[in-house]
């Protein structure tokens, strides 16, 4: 499941920490975050692809590392963060 181009050009420019950033922690996580939305829709209609069930695994698990990375370097950053993309609850 891959992002278009121009979905991943707004998120790039929705999450962007500065102008010419395209791959800080915060724009990783979101587009992370959007394929594993994606990918979760896919699961519901397709419940044996269990090699896709793999990669979500290995996406959350990703996402996961991401977000205990910017808690460490700011709380109130990964607080905005979680907040926008609506991740946790």
């Amino acid at each position: 499941m891959t992002l278009l181009q121009q979905r991943k050009h707004e998120i790039i420019t929705e999450y962007q920490v500065h102008e010419t950033d395209t791959g800080s922690a915060d724009v990783q996580v979101a587009m992370l975050t959007e394929r594993i939305n994606k990918l979760s829709a896919h699961l519901k209609t397709n419940k044996k692809d269990h090699i896709s069930r793999r990669g979500l695994l290995k996406m959350i698990g990703h996402r996961k590392r991401l977000l205990a990375y910017i808690q460490e370097g700011s709380q109130d950053r990964y607080k905005a963060l979680i907040g926008r993309l609506g991740i946790r609850g």
